[in-house]
């Protein structure tokens, strides 16, 4: 298997455990076939209330009807500052419902558009491996794309969002979406790729990896990458940052020397606090020193 092969599949190693209930059970690693009880993780998952914002799931008018998806925003009139919220493969779970209230509470529009609706339900899928044949893999690009420009065309017309003020922000397979819609989206003023895969090779309906599209990106971007992470390279990830700068894009890239893929999915033992909570805080200030806040 290739750097590439590794690469466009990344990070399945940090996936084997799928999306928890926040009230605790016993789960089954599907993968290695470990038992592992639930409750140190849920010590460590953030929850974030809705006081003081909206948050609630939406349906958004996609081409071929309407996508499901979840919004948390500021009480108040807006606009807001807008980030499209990119999920990892297990949907737009509990984890994506919070991250969302937290950019909500940071003073943020924040939409998580369900964009592998169309290829069935994800809360009922448990196996990663089986997600990314089944789902990921034949999930275009262009689709996913489109969704995404449907959102903002959404947020910015009912749902209080700001599309002046634009940012997006994805984990795993949404890393990879930050990159690739940076460089689609000319207006577009910031992006945020936690551990997205960089590799791959090209097919029909996902005719470029994220790392190809380094010289073309319309906004700066910051990356957050695992060193500990087996399936992204972090060669990958500095090559993808020099194309970008040769070219004369910006991308800023922070490693954390120690981390595995996940790193931020606080419902999963590949959390790591320190480097969760200081990439949050890198996130935060990046989107704001780029027009995003």
């Amino acid at each position: 298997m290739t750097d590439g092969d590794v690469d466009g599949n990344a990070g399945l190693d940090g996936l084997i455990v799928p999306p928890l209930s926040r009230r605790g059970f016993v789960m089954t690693s599907l993968i290695s076939g470990f038992t592992l009880a639930v409750t140190p993780v849920e010590a460590q998952v953030v929850h974030t209330d809705a006081a003081g914002i909206e948050a609630g799931e939406v349906q958004i008018p996609a081409a071929d009807g309407p996508m499901p998806g979840y919004r948390a925003v500021p009480e108040g009139p807006g606009p807001f500052p807008l980030v499209l919220v990119v999920e990892e493969i297990f949907g737009v779970h509990e984890y994506i419902k919070d991250i969302c209230r937290r950019l909500a509470k940071a003073g943020y529009c924040a939409v998580a558009p369900e964009l592998y609706a169309r290829q069935g339900d994800l809360s009922q899928m448990t196996d990663p491996k089986l997600i990314i044949r089944d789902v990921i893999s034949k999930t275009p690009d262009a689709q996913w794309i489109g969704d995404l420009d449907a959102t903002v065309a959404w947020a910015t017309s009912a749902a209080k969002g700001d599309g002046a003020r634009l940012g997006v922000m994805g984990w795993c397979r949404g890393g990879r979406a930050a990159w690739l819609y940076d460089a689609h989206r000319r207006d577009l003023k910031a992006a945020v790729a936690w551990y997205g895969p960089l590799g791959g090779d090209p097919t029909d309906i996902q005719p470029r990896s994220a790392g190809s599209a380094a010289a073309t990106l319309n906004a700066p971007l910051l990356g957050l990458y695992g060193g500990g992470d087996t399936g992204i390279p972090v060669a990958s990830a500095e090559a993808a940052r020099d194309a970008a700068n040769a070219a004369g894009k910006r991308v800023e890239l922070v490693v954390y020397p120690d981390a595995p893929h996940g790193f931020h999915a606080d419902y999963r033992p590949s959390y790591r606090k320190d480097a969760a909570e200081d990439g949050w805080r890198r996130a935060l200030a990046f989107l704001k020193a780029n027009g995003v806040g």
